[in-house]
């Protein structure tokens, strides 16, 4: 193999990685380590790089200029009375079913068949007591 096959490769892997590398997303140290002394050597990919961290900065700016409203403090106490309100005035009942149907089938010497069924049904509720705050 020629050294540029490897570098080809190199570059390869990087870009690939390029997004994960600008917004943070790589833990893996020694993947980091490997990615910067490609960067290091490879002004293409460097450059790419580079590229990508402007495109980010760019649109972090267009985001903070153009999503800068709040909702209105009404909505936030609204919201917040009606989960206050699920929380404590209706707390969920809890069912469990179980059911279950056996069928056995015999057959006796004579050729006669003999079946019985067992219905198995069980259920259980789970109430939870309203808490008065």
């Amino acid at each position: 193999m020629s050294n540029s096959f490897i570098h080809e490769t190199n570059c390869v892997d990087v870009l690939h990685s390029v997004l994960l590398f600008v917004d943070g997303e790589i833990s893996d140290t020694s993947e980091i380590a490997t990615i910067e002394v490609h960067l290091q050597q490879c002004p293409a990919c460097n450059a790419e790089l580079e590229h990508e961290r402007n495109v980010r900065s760019l649109i972090q700016s267009v985001l903070r200029r153009s999503c800068n409203e709040r909702a209105p403090q009404e909505l936030h106490e609204q919201i917040h009375q009606q989960l206050f309100n699920a929380s404590t005035n209706s707390a969920p009942d809890i069912v469990r079913e179980f059911r279950m149907t056996e069928i056995s089938i015999e057959i006796n010497e004579d050729g006669t068949i003999e079946s019985r069924e067992i219905h198995i049904e069980h259920t259980e509720e789970y109430r939870f007591p309203n808490e008065e705050a």
